[in-house]
């Protein structure tokens, strides 16, 4: 087999085909080697001059490294061949001249005599073609070369192209093989493969790795990169395509030998005199030229092509944080009988095949069976093909390999993918590429979510959307977000801020957004003065989402966020902020209508909360939250304005209770003045109490609650200030003397009293925000504002007052003064659910009368001015320029109309000529012959008509207009804006002093003794901010989680009921109808198939049984020969053969009835090649002529316990088959099997190898499989479940080189109970009490076993044991526990939870599935 093999590389043919290696990906991990970005390949004209001397540098690198570094392969000893050169020349057996020798290559040695051997007779010699490529002629596109030696270590070429050529490590390995010839491709599919190979490279980073000549699939790849260079989107170093060719089968390659490195070296693209050998593509960017020492061979690079794939394969690529082994691909165009080998070679190692369909010979016949199942791809069905797409005759055995090949290649349908341009869906080769990765990545066995996380980072790795939400993210699987899928476009959402750092993103009260930063800076809070972290991803994500516009996101978001009403207050808060800082106009709307839905959400959050809990709804008002700031939702909602919220019922009830005090809410008003009037009424039960102990019992705490209640401190206040302003008055009018008064003194003192009020105020800070912020927020109030007017404008009056020379001014400050406190009534009777509305009403109103006297200054000063100018003559008098020009203009509308305005009262005694009195006005222009006015009276007439139309009808009518809008417009509000400023009333009046002024000195004094001398801090009142315990605050916020679910259940029924809904769920549902209509028709047809095919495979199963029976029989002698019933057997079920045992592809085709994985061509752990054997060939009972597969027996170490080695039957001839022979038991669990020409035949076919192989006897070889299993359980011991059913743990082993985990079973020693596996791994002292566990167990299984070992004369039978420890507290689980160990340190033992996925052999897992089912657990 091996000569024929290399008998076909080895022909003139194999010019034809390049068979490139494909490596396996299921290999263990390698360091891998340091990536240095760099390149010197840019000859872009701007960066000439900058990269001059780096490339410079560059280059004695490379010329002082590659040359220690890389050596090639040179003939030191000349063999003249029998066959001369084609230019007639004499050439060694390596295929050089003499001339291309060295000298001492030629000289007598120690050699002479000898046949040429290349082991022999070549040596390494460091390399002397390296360096920088340019092919003349084609532009000055610069590539990178290297010629090295075959057996260069992978390691060391991954190294030269990572750090010396400066190429990024890949995230796809891209392997191009097919035709080595040139060949035709229909033009539209050429140009689908070419734009989606080079579309995959460039948008996931990949490296192309194909032959690298001028000729075949590869120029096919390089013309793809010549286009995609041509159309203007191509930057250097977006697409790495690496040729690796034979370096003795290049044309031209003398130019391209520059010992100390060509940079560059020209060379020349000749295809009319290459002969044959090749030229080197153009459009490829680096070439790796192996080199054997030999001239003209092709196929040198083959093997290290295949250790190169396969160790970059092994490779792991970190990218934003995702590490991920390189994986690679291979793609097929055209080929012929290499390429199917590449295929073969490719798939057997697991690595995926995308198959091209349309692209000619080998891609096309596999393409045409690749939907076909393994029963139907018959040696006649492959002879058919072959002489479709080829042209010749091939020989039998041809045929029949490739059927084979073909046959396995197909099985694995997870790694063959056949792109067929336009169908499938399939537009581009790229989605094809990425897709067979995919499936194939879905196809591997993993523990847990490994398999997801794979293709989670393969996903992350390309960086292709498309793919992900196609391919990953399907209806079908429930994902968790990972890390994965954000990649390094990402910064870390919590970055530790620095000590100077002290923003928070919410301060409260005022909130502050920062959107400049890429990742948003997360909420901290203050404590003992440092900076400390309040880490909650939800919310930090919701107020990304909301800043960034993803309005859907920051919905599910909110959805699941812990404190959800403080949240959709914070939200509104951000929105509204954001709107103040947005200019377009549409999305300012957007913001508003945003934040209002968030207010609505929390008021109907609330609501649900109140209904079902009062008392705990209000809790969640005053809550303090850690993660929104310290603050409440209360303080939320004040904050961002949210009017709708706080006017709520159930927080009116609660600022209404906070009101009170500790009075009942019942009492009436007139009560409550009477017991502050005469407090012994107190004792007479005139006011109620809600405690009630203090309704029960009396003394000062009775008093002491009345007396502090907020409405009886507010009016005591009102009493005490209404007694300010009557005593103020009194001064004023009736008791201001030179020398201050007894009253006058008591009003100072009064007066000092309301200072040290507003002191208190300004500097009482609960919340340790500092003075800074506490004066913000104090002065962020009007009342505010006019109070420290009010005093400042006292203390100037007072110490006027207090000067002799200015006593009446400081009485005129102090009337003026006396108005503003008067202004400041208006504040205290906000609390009244009557005045309230009307004073937000005027306050409202005030701002329309500042927009009027604007528009009526204009036509006051035009008027007054144009009659002072008509009438007067240069008045030099400014107060008499004022009262004309706007005084006097101001009160013409009030109907007051200048007395001389037409002349007819003009009298001369009530003005002054010249403007010399100052108590008349100057006298208008007069005729002084008639004693008249001389100015014109019709003018001055119509202008005072015009303006009085304009001022008296047209501006106070449009005054009454705006004051009526504004009362419609505040009226619609104005119960929620009054029940808004309640709250600050309220609050102000409950941490206020009890005493009223000016005893309220006596409460300051206390209150300058508690923190300035005792130093005792303020603390808030707990009625409006309330720090809650944890478990009190975790179960309070469960509680609102809950209700939480409620409200956004009865939203859902609530949109499910609009008529616009309903009318959408009426045309998804015809919709669907209509689908399932037009499906009906194909789903019947395809019911009805199934059910024929499972009638086929019923009717073939009862056909096997009945030959079975009539077989039994006749072999025991029952009946005669004649008359026996032939029965056609369609598809062979082996008997006694568990189906489940076979290869999990088999599962997928249910007609590959026959074993596969003992049939695979390469034998395990040796070099030789199976026979091939197709699948219709397998029964013994069908002929195959040809059939010669080759001997092996392995030479193992314990030759006493094996058969003999060796294919003579001498010393066979002493076993006895079918029977107990000494020790071993040569029995079958299928029967007596047939025994021919000495040797035991399979009983389930043939295998394609003859002799013993790996395996200890001929015939059966008997292994024991103990299946030992567990309930998984949680922490807390109890069972865990999926999908309803049971989950169980089996106890696996593992050695140090295989990735595939087995049971602990196997072979047994001759008289032994337990396998050598078991013993390696369990102490000796537990292996009695084990065997006693086996005794007991349940056999699940006992028959044949599909293994790679099995021969046409040797195979292994095993029983499969189940040991089930029921309880977890079992005293010989604890005691197998605690004797399990591994003697071999390269052998690992775990519990692993049974799933479908678990990586164990195939058989294992079949035996595995069957203990599932019996204890009815989860699989």
């Amino acid at each position: 087999m091996e000569s024929l093999v290399k008998r076909r590389r080895d022909q003139a043919s194999s010019r034809e085909e390049d068979s490139f290696g494909v490596q396996p990906r299921r290999v263990a991990d390698l360091a891998m080697v340091p990536n240095l970005r760099w390149s010197s390949t840019s000859l872009c004209k701007n960066r000439r001059s900058q990269y001059l001397f780096s490339n410079c540098e560059k280059q004695g690198n490379l010329s002082s490294w590659i040359p220690d570094n890389i050596k090639k392969k040179e003939c030191i000893y000349f063999v003249e061949s029998s066959k001369p050169s084609d230019a007639g020349k004499v050439v060694c057996e390596c295929g050089y001249p003499r001339e291309k020798h060295l000298e001492e290559a030629t000289w007598p040695h120690t050699f002479q005599g000898q046949e040429w051997d290349p082991k022999k007779h070549v040596r390494e010699m460091p390399t002397d073609a390296f360096g920088d490529i340019v092919f003349t002629g084609l532009g000055q596109k610069v590539g990178k070369y290297v010629r090295l030696s075959q057996d260069t270590p992978s390691s060391l070429i991954y190294q030269l192209m990572t750090q010396q050529w400066g190429l990024d490590a890949p995230n796809l390995l891209i392997s191009v093989t097919g035709g080595a010839k040139d060949f035709n491709m229909k033009p539209r599919l050429k140009s689908v493969f070419r734009r989606g190979l080079l579309k995959v490279a460039q948008t996931s980073g990949a490296w192309v790795i194909t032959g690298g000549s001028h000729t075949g699939v590869m120029k096919q790849v390089g013309e793809a990169v010549r286009d995609f260079s041509l159309s203007g989107s191509f930057c250097e170093g977006e697409v790495v395509t690496i040729g690796i060719a034979t370096w003795g089968a290049l044309h031209n390659r003398e130019s391209l030998i520059h010992p100390m490195g060509g940079f560059p070296a020209k060379y020349i693209m000749d295809e009319e005199g290459q002969g044959h050998l090749t030229c080197l593509d153009s459009n490829h960017s680096h070439f790796i030229l192996v080199d054997d020492g030999t001239h003209g061979r092709y196929g040198v690079e083959i093997p290290l092509r295949t250790k190169l794939e396969k160790f970059i394969s092994q490779q792991t690529k970190e990218r934003g944080g995702v590490a991920i082994k390189i994986p690679i691909v291979c793609v097929v165009l055209e080929g012929g009988p290499g390429t199917l080998n590449t295929i073969y070679n490719a798939i057997s190692n697991g690595t995926p095949c995308v198959v091209v369909e349309g692209s000619g010979r080998v891609a096309d016949v596999i393409a045409q069976v690749a939907g076909l199942p393994i029963s139907e791809i018959t040696i006649s069905l492959i002879q058919q093909k072959l002489s479709m797409f080829f042209q010749g005759m091939f020989e039998t055995f041809t045929i029949v390999e490739w059927t084979k090949k073909i046959q396995d290649i197909v099985r694995r349908r997870q790694l063959l993918t056949v792109f067929r341009e336009g169908k499938d869906g399939q537009q581009d080769v790229d989605v094809a590429i990425l897709q067979a990765l995919l499936k194939a990545s879905r196809s591997l066995d993993h523990f847990g979510h490994e398999n997801w996380d794979h293709q989670l980072k393969l996903a992350v790795a390309w960086n292709r959307v498309d793919i992900a939400q196609s391919e990953i993210f399907t209806d079908e699987r429930q994902w968790k977000v990972l890390r994965e899928l954000l990649g390094d476009s990402t910064q870390p959402l919590y970055s530790r801020p620095r000590s100077s750092d002290r923003q928070r993103l919410l301060p409260v009260p005022s909130i502050k957004i920062n959107v400049q930063g890429v990742s948003l800076r997360p909420l901290y809070k203050r404590s003992s003065g440092q900076a400390t972290f309040t880490i909650d991803p939800v919310r930090d994500l919701l107020i990304w989402a909301i800043v960034q516009n993803r309005r859907e996101l920051a919905e599910i978001i909110w959805a699941q966020s812990q404190d959800c009403i403080a949240a959709a207050l914070a939200c509104s808060k951000i929105l509204k902020e954001l709107s103040k800082e947005e200019e377009d106009t549409d999305s300012l709307e957007e913001m508003l209508v945003l934040a209002d839905e968030y207010e609505q959400r929390a008021i109907g959050v609330f609501t649900e909360c109140y209904r079902k809990d009062e008392e705990r709804a209000q809790k969640l008002l005053v809550r303090v939250s850690e993660a929104w700031g310290r603050t409440t939702c209360l303080q939320l909602a004040l904050e961002a304005k949210d009017m709708k919220f706080v006017s709520h019922g159930g927080i009116q009830a609660f600022l209404t209770k906070v009101w009170w005090g500790q009075l009942g809410v019942d009492n009436g008003l007139w009560r409550v003045v009477l017991c502050m009037l005469v407090f012994p009424l107190l004792y007479t039960g005139l006011v109620s109490f809600r405690n009630q102990r203090l309704q029960a019992e009396g003394g000062l705490a009775r008093i002491r609650a009345f007396f502090s209640a907020p409405v009886v401190v507010f009016h005591m206040n009102i009493l005490s200030y209404f007694a300010f302003l009557c005593l103020f008055a009194y001064v004023l009018m009736v008791d201001f003397q030179p020398q201050p008064s007894g009253c006058e003194y008591l009003i100072y003192v009064w007066l000092f009293s309301l200072v040290c009020e507003e002191l208190r105020q300004l500097f009482y800070d609960p919340d340790g925000n500092g003075l800074r912020k506490a004066v913000i927020v104090y002065f962020s109030d009007f009342w505010n504002k006019l109070d420290v007017c009010a005093i400042l404008l006292f203390i100037a009056g007072l110490t006027c007052r207090l000067m002799p020379s200015l006593l009446y001014t400081g009485r005129i400050i102090l009337s003026l003064d006396f108005t503003m406190f008067c202004l400041r009534l208006m504040h205290i009777f906000t609390i009244s659910k009557t005045l309230g509305p009307k004073i937000i009403i005027v306050k409202r109103m005030m701002k329309d009368v500042f927009f009027f006297l604007f528009l009526l200054a204009v036509w006051v000063v035009s008027f007054g001015v144009a009659k002072q100018a008509i009438l007067i003559h240069n008045e030099r008098r400014v107060e008499w320029i004022f009262r004309g020009a706007v005084y006097h203009s101001y009160l013409t509308i009030f109907g007051q109309l200048p007395t001389y305005i037409d002349g007819v009262n003009f009298r001369p005694d009530q003005c002054s000529p010249n403007g010399t009195d100052p108590y008349k006005p100057k006298c208008p222009e007069i005729d002084q012959a008639r004693q008249e006015p001389m100015f014109p009276e019709w003018l001055t007439v119509l202008l005072l008509c015009l303006y009085l139309l304009f001022t008296n009808i047209l501006l106070l009518n449009l005054l009454i207009a705006m004051f009526n809008y504004t009362f419609q417009q505040v009226q619609e509000r104005t119960d929620q804006i009054w029940k808004f400023q309640r709250h600050d009333l309220i609050e102000e009046y409950q941490g206020r002093p009890p005493a009223p002024p000016p005893f309220i000195l006596l409460s300051h004094l206390h209150l300058f003794i508690k923190r300035v001398v005792l130093k005792i801090p303020a603390k808030r009142h707990k009625q409006f901010k309330n720090k809650l315990e944890k478990n009190e605050e975790a179960a309070l916020l469960s509680w609102e989680i809950y209700l939480k679910e409620n409200y956004l259940q009865e939203q859902q029924f609530q949109r499910k009921q609009r008529p616009e809904q309903k009318i959408q769920d009426i045309s998804d549902k015809v919709d669907t109808i209509v689908d399932l209509l037009e499906m009906a028709p194909l789903k019947q047809s395809g019911a009805v198939e199934q059910r024929l095919a499972s009638l086929e495979e019923q009717v073939a199963q009862t056909a096997t049984a009945l030959h079975w029976i009539v077989k039994a029989l006749r072999d025991s002698g029952f009946g005669s020969e004649e008359g026996v019933p032939t029965l056609v057997v369609p598809q062979k079920v082996s008997v006694g053969r568990d189906p489940e045992l076979d290869s999990r592809s088999k599962a997928e085709d249910p007609g590959d009835a026959y074993h596969v994985n003992a049939r695979h061509l390469l034998y395990p752990s040796c070099s030789v090649l199976r026979f091939p054997v197709p699948n219709e060939k397998v029964p013994w009972e069908t002929e195959f002529l040809m059939y010669n597969p080759p001997f092996y027996t392995a030479d193992r170490k314990d030759k006493d316990l094996v058969d003999p080695v060796g294919d003579a039957l001498e010393p066979l001839s002493k076993i006895s088959y079918n029977a107990v022979d000494g020790p071993l038991d040569r029995r079958s669990f299928h029967g007596v099997y047939a025994v021919r020409d000495g040797l035991p035949l399979n009983p389930m076919g043939r295998t394609g190898l003859r002799g013993r192989g790996d395996l200890s006897c001929f015939g059966p070889n008997h292994t024991l499989q103990p299946v030992i299993t567990r309930w998984r359980r949680s922490l807390d011991g109890a069972i865990c479940r999926k999908s309803v059913k049971k989950m169980l743990e089996v106890l696996v082993v593992k050695r140090g080189h295989s990735e595939h985990w087995m049971l602990p079973g196997g072979s047994r020693e001759p008289g032994e109970v337990l396998p050598r596996k078991l013993k390696q791994v369990l102490r000796r002292e537990f292996w009695s009490s084990f065997e006693s566990l086996l005794t007991q167990g349940t056999e699940v299984y006992k028959g044949y076993v599909d293994d790679p070992r099995n021969t046409d004369n040797a195979w292994i039978e095993t029983v499969a044991v189940s040991i089930h420890f029921q309880d977890q507290s079992d005293m010989e689980l604890k005691r197998l526990n605690s004797h399990l160990y591994s003697c071999d340190k390269g052998m690992a033992i775990r519990w692993q939870v049974v799933d479908e996925r678990i990586p164990l052999y195939d058989n294992h897992k079949a035996i595995l599935q069957k203990v599932a089912a019996w204890f009815e657990a989860y699989y």
